[in-house]
């Protein structure tokens, strides 16, 4: 009786364990708190034949699996940022042997466009060393850079704003027409390099990365496309992306209705890019 009892009491044990731990897995889930690290998370650029994607509506980009990384606090230098509103980030990627493109897709409940004193914008960035020596994942260091593309919701409403002006031409115009100056933006990703806190320096050559975004039913999609790494002039002061490569990458999101701006972010540290090598097409 006493076998049969305590038999009894261990399978009670293990069923409301095994309840506890479920319970615990969908609170995470359905508040968004990632329930894995990004340490050893390894993101791959899947070879395309043809274009690559250069908005988040392209159907290409729903032929491989978005990749998430989980998202945390920046708490390396002051201000820290311990409750970042961004929990995780989805990440695609795709190259065609002569361009890469990175489709970033994470939850924001509001949309962050404008910058002025006081308004903060929302904001996504892809951090990628100069070289192959490792780097500081949080704006470099000193001798060991880093190439941060940083796409702004305000850069993209700018440039939205500007094609919306020129379909407007030629069209009848009711009422007073509103004058309205707008920023001339290369693009709506800004170039940086970064060797260590307060150091973070604009490009003089802006352009090359190329950014599309939407935001729709509570989340932002952001596309940010480059030339790999054959493809240029400046390697120097550019990150190495080539087929064939294993290269680190990080990212960090800002959300403005959340005051997020500068170091005040959520971030992922390093982790490993695979540029998927380019495939020949077979001889006949």
């Amino acid at each position: 009786m006493r076998g049969g009892w305590r038999r009894c009491q261990r399978s009670r044990l293990v069923s409301l364990t095994t309840l506890v731990i479920l319970s615990a897995v969908v609170g995470l889930v359905w508040f968004d708190i990632p329930i894995v690290s990004s340490h050893g998370v390894i993101v791959r650029s899947h070879y395309v034949a043809g274009d690559v994607p250069t908005h988040p509506t392209d159907e290409a980009w729903a032929s491989i699996p978005p990749m998430p990384i989980p998202m945390s606090g920046q708490i390396v230098t002051r201000p820290v940022w311990p409750e970042p509103s961004a929990k995780a980030l989805s990440v695609r990627s795709l190259h065609n042997g002569k361009e890469i493109a990175f489709l970033l897709e994470w939850r924001d409940a509001t949309v962050n466009e404008r910058l002025t004193p006081g308004v903060f914008r929302d904001g996504v960035a892809i951090a990628l060393p100069l070289g192959n020596a490792p780097a500081f994942f949080c704006m470099g260091q000193l001798d060991h850079y880093v190439n941060i593309w940083h796409w702004k919701a305000d850069w993209q409403s700018d440039i939205n704003r500007r094609v919306a002006r020129a379909q407007e031409k030629g069209r009848k115009r009711k009422g007073i027409r509103r004058f309205e100056v707008i920023p001339r933006r290369p693009s709506s990703v800004e170039d940086l390099i970064g060797g260590g806190f307060s150091t973070l320096t604009s490009k003089k050559r802006q352009g090359r990365i190329k950014g599309q975004a939407q935001w729709k039913r509570g989340f932002w999609q952001v596309v940010m496309k480059r030339p790999l790494s054959q493809e240029t002039d400046d390697r120097e002061n550019e990150a190495m992306l080539e087929p064939g490569r294993l290269q680190s990458v990080a990212f960090a999101i800002w959300n403005g209705e959340n005051q997020e701006r500068n170091g005040q972010k959520a971030v992922a540290t390093w982790m490993q890019l695979i540029i998927d090598p380019v495939k020949k097409a077979n001889k006949e």
